[in-house]
């Protein structure tokens, strides 16, 4: 029997009928998000204004990339196997709107690389989803710290 153990583009699952659906409308599977998460991952450890921020946060790249596999294979096919919180880890960070245009410009960049149009184009919107929403929460942290009686932003 194939599986997830024996066939790395098969991701692992909680979803198989949705994440099986998923892949067959967008063209990704389990290997291609790899790819795609250590190619960009590269992108941004040689950028001039991203590589800094993440040098100074992580030592052993090897968990963090394993761990941002699984956070893509849920958000791309609905696997459902991550298991974390993204907003506690980045609304301290010391990042600004221009870091997520960069972050941006270098997930399109491997995504237009690696994954077939469609792919490409659904990771993309989801990529631009998380971008908006992790600025918000930077902001709104931001504005705690200045005011603790701020309203969030809206």
């Amino acid at each position: 029997m194939i599986t997830a153990q024996t066939n790395p583009a098969l991701p692992l699952t909680l979803r198989p009928e949705m994440t099986a659906s998923l892949m067959a409308e967008t063209g990704l599977d389990g290997q291609m998000l790899h790819d795609l998460v250590h190619g960009f991952y590269e992108r941004v450890r040689n950028d001039t204004l991203l590589g800094p921020v993440f040098a100074e946060r992580i030592a052993d790249w090897g968990p963090h990339l394993e761990k941002m596999v699984a956070f893509w294979h849920s958000v791309a096919l609905m696997t459902g196997t991550y298991k974390g919180a993204p907003m506690p880890a980045h609304v301290a960070l010391p990042v600004e709107w221009r870091h997520f245009e960069r972050w941006l410009a270098l997930f399109r960049e491997a995504a237009a690389e690696i994954c077939p149009p469609e792919g490409a184009a659904h990771v993309i919107e989801r990529a631009e989803r998380i971008a908006r929403s992790l600025h918000m929460a930077i902001e709104d942290h931001k504005d705690l710290q200045r005011d603790p009686a701020a309203p969030p932003r809206l």
